[in-house]
């Protein structure tokens, strides 16, 4: 029982080494001179299409991009979900067959509500 935490251990070791040499290991490469450090205003300074901005820079989007985007990611999830069910479909049996009916109608639930909302409507 006491070797399986002691993968635990190793794990959390390594992990821990691994977060710990990659946040120094740029500053190890500085300090050695092998990655060339030259701070200048032209490098800070804020790169648009290689052109100085006109006017305000501040671009506001319509927010309905953002439930189309929404609705793309749910739709999205609910082919990741439903792929593995119709690969091993044979051996989910009934039990499957209705957790998926369930799913789905959570993500109709779902499209039902956002058309009643008239979010789908384009203005």
């Amino acid at each position: 029982m006491l070797a399986n935490y002691g993968y635990i251990g190793l794990f959390l070791i390594v992990a821990i080494f691994f977060a710990v040499t990659t946040l120094l290991l740029p500053f190890s490469l500085r300090f050695f001179r092998i990655v060339p450090h030259k701070p200048n205003p032209i490098k800070s300074s804020t790169y648009e299409c290689g052109m100085e901005t006109v006017g305000k820079s501040w671009v506001q989007f319509n927010f309905r991009y953002y439930f189309y985007a929404l609705l793309f990611l749910a739709l999205d999830v609910l082919i990741v979900f439903l792929y593995p069910w119709a690969v091993d479909l044979k051996q989910l049996g009934h039990f499957g067959l209705i957790g998926v009916f369930i799913f789905i109608f959570i993500i109709v639930v779902g499209y039902v509500y956002a058309w009643r909302k008239k979010v789908l409507e384009w203005k």
